[in-house]
């Protein structure tokens, strides 16, 4: 069943598959590659191989249409939701570090899309 109270977002979402390498902070040689189903200003729903705990903290590099260099970030997991079982979840990420270069980037990005429909 869907969520059908107010509006709790902070900032609007785009749907959008973009590349995006990940790792948990403290891992360094677990890199693992997916992509993303929506992104906003302040954060992304990230389809994972693995369950994370609230709260883990990932180190992204992220791949958007108005840099051809890829964004670097700190996010921290708020929900890692299990969709098929023990193979694919989608992971809800708030960014925790975001530069006003990349955070234009983003802002561009999402107005692209939202303006594309």
């Amino acid at each position: 069943m869907a969520y059908s109270g107010p509006e709790r977002r902070q900032h609007i979402r785009i749907t959008g598959r973009f590349i995006v390498a990940y790792r948990v902070i403290d891992e360094i040689d677990n890199i693992d590659i997916s992509q993303t189903k929506n992104v906003s200003l302040g954060g992304m729903l990230l389809t994972t191989n693995r369950q994370f705990k609230p709260g883990t903290k990932l180190s992204l590099e992220i791949r958007l249409p108005f840099d051809p260099d890829p964004i670097r970030l700190t996010a921290k997991v708020l929900e890692s939701k299990e969709i098929t079982k023990n193979l694919i979840y989608d992971t809800r990420l708030m960014f925790l570090t975001v530069d006003q270069k990349h955070r234009r980037i983003i802002s561009e990005t999402v107005d692209y899309y939202l303006k594309k429909g």
